[in-house]
């Protein structure tokens, strides 16, 4: 008899049966975990304005733990053992594809910046489109200037074009203001190296060239319905030109006129000096190119000055070529493109093995850089020095972004682990309403709820991610669903974000109109592009 206790089998317990579980088991337990959960994060960052970062990593605890996780499946043991972190290889897995992306981009972004890029962009685009089409050009330019930039950045860096442009014709700011925010806008929320759709990329495991290419399709036409409604508010609503940011622009030109009359004078002199045989020391010449100081090097004997550099002449201190820009813009994004494209027409080979390599986001965006470092740098009289400290500089204000998407993976990563996700799958499936649907209206409901668009996108991601699982979703139209969840965390720019506050502060606007304007015009580029996602995932 006791031998055939022994070998009845014991049934398997429940994975997880711990928690808020043990007094509501099943489905309803797990999506009443989820409500809560998803509830807490909202109180937390919006109510007790906890960091993000914070609030996403102690909501993923308490949802762990609430769904029946273990201490150990939730943070590993102590001793090395086969057990896995879940919160380690969520913050892991997804980092390790989008940290290096974020890095690379960022500093290519300053160096565009600093380097006077999208001065040179924005002037070439105005004499081009003339003074009927000035706004034209400035959602132009913030559509190109975009792309490597931040949307906040970009705001900063073009705003005194836009001062001029409104205060020499005469006509509302809005006119100018809103077509240049559109463009960046939507390159901020469809188009790597943006922390959204790479953070998304990453969870969905697609490859950056489809969400490249879908960022496109997707992004100009939802960018063009932004831009007619810019044209049809800029002439209903009057702002003027915020007279203390005219004020403080010229006196930043006017400063740095003096600077560069004072250098002239100095190097001159030094110049002087030098062909007498008087200059013994070693001495450091700063540039002002755009507002921004570049150290030049340093020489013996006499002032160094810019390699390539008349002294008389400044041809340094120019902006650079239009074409330039366009190709270290151009150039990561279509070697991300050849790539994705070489793995479906051509066969595997050598050459399909090279033109993968340098496609690859890491190669390409490191090539990119390194053509930055020179053509915007280097060969314009910067010294090693400058560009590492533009390049520094710009890497502090990323390790927020990367801690908000890594505790974006940990929260994914719990939900998948718990079981929430596939409770939560069947329950959507029940449902009806297409992925694409619920992924754009959930990411609707966070933004509007939180005001972070990051913050929308990596916990969408994390809802949506176990729905898609074991559907044989192609490539596109997995991008497409990250394009409805970025086209979500744009909606309805409100009070509660930071981008609000920007815009209207920066420009001059009232509140009033700014949620006449700014708002509704975010809400316009959120509908269109989930429109447009919408409608090819039908054919794709």
């Amino acid at each position: 008899m006791s031998s055939l206790l022994a070998a009845t089998p014991t049934p398997e317990a429940p994975p997880h049966t711990g928690g808020l579980l043990l007094l509501m088991d099943g489905t309803a337990g797990l999506l009443t975990v989820a409500a809560l959960g998803i509830v807490l994060l909202l109180v937390l960052i919006i109510k007790v304005r906890l960091q993000p970062f914070v609030a996403l990593l102690a909501v993923s605890i308490a949802v762990g733990l609430s769904a029946g996780l273990s201490v150990t499946e939730l943070f590993g043991t102590v001793q090395r053992s086969a057990s896995v972190s879940m919160i380690e290889s969520g913050m892991g897995g997804i980092l390790g594809h989008v940290a290096i992306i974020i890095g690379l981009g960022t500093m290519l972004g300053a160096i565009l910046e600093v380097s006077g890029g999208a001065e040179a962009l924005s002037a070439r685009l105005l004499n081009l489109f003339g003074e009927k089409r000035a706004p034209l050009a400035m959602g132009l330019t913030g559509l190109i200037f975009g792309i490597p930039v931040f949307f906040d950045v970009g705001i900063f860096v073009l705003a005194p074009i836009v001062y001029a442009a409104a205060k020499r014709s005469g006509k509302s700011i809005l006119l100018y203001c809103m077509p240049l925010l559109a463009g960046l806008s939507m390159t901020h929320a469809f188009l790597p190296p943006h922390p959204g759709p790479v953070a998304a990329a990453g969870l969905f495991k697609v490859d950056l060239g489809w969400v490249i290419l879908m960022g496109v399709v997707v992004g100009i036409p939802a960018v063009l319905a932004a831009w007619a409604y810019a044209a049809w508010i800029g002439k209903r609503i009057f702002v003027p030109v915020p007279q203390d940011m005219v004020e403080a622009a010229d006196e930043a030109k006017a400063a740095v006129a003096a600077e560069r009359a004072a250098r002239r004078a100095a190097v001159g002199g030094a110049t002087d000096g030098a062909d007498t045989g008087a200059g013994t020391g070693t001495g450091t010449t700063t540039i002002k190119t755009t507002g921004t100081a570049k150290s030049t090097g340093t020489g013996s004997g006499s002032v160094a000055v810019a390699i390539g550099e008349d002294p008389a002449g400044d041809p340094a201190e120019q902006p650079p070529s239009l074409s330039t820009v366009f190709l270290i813009i151009g150039t990561p994004l279509l070697l991300i493109l050849a790539a994705t494209f070489s793995s479906i027409a051509l066969d595997p080979s050598t050459f399909r093995s090279v033109i993968e390599f340098f496609g690859h986001p890491f190669v390409a965006l490191t090539i990119a850089l390194l053509m930055a470092y020179y053509l915007l740098g280097i060969r314009r009289g910067w010294s090693r020095k400058s560009l590492e400290t533009v390049s520094t500089a710009s890497l502090k204000p990323v390790g927020n972004i990367l801690l908000v998407v890594g505790a974006g993976g940990v929260f994914g990563a719990v939900l998948k682990g718990s079981g929430i996700a596939d409770a939560l799958a069947d329950t959507f499936n029940d449902v009806g309403l297409p992925i694409i649907v619920l992924a754009w209206l959930i990411s609707v409901v966070l933004r509007v709820a939180q005001g972070s668009a990051t913050v929308a996108i990596v916990t969408t991601a994390g809802i949506v991610v176990p729905l898609v699982e074991g559907q044989d979703l192609s490539q596109a139209h997995l991008a497409l669903i990250i394009m409805a969840i970025s086209a979500g965390s744009i909606f309805a720019s409100h009070v509660n974000d930071g981008g609000f506050w920007i815009v209207a502060k920066y420009f001059g606007i009232s509140e009033r109109d700014t949620l006449k304007s700014w708002t509704v015009l975010e809400t316009v580029l959120s509908v269109a592009g989930f429109a447009m996602a919408a409608l090819l995932s039908v054919f794709i």
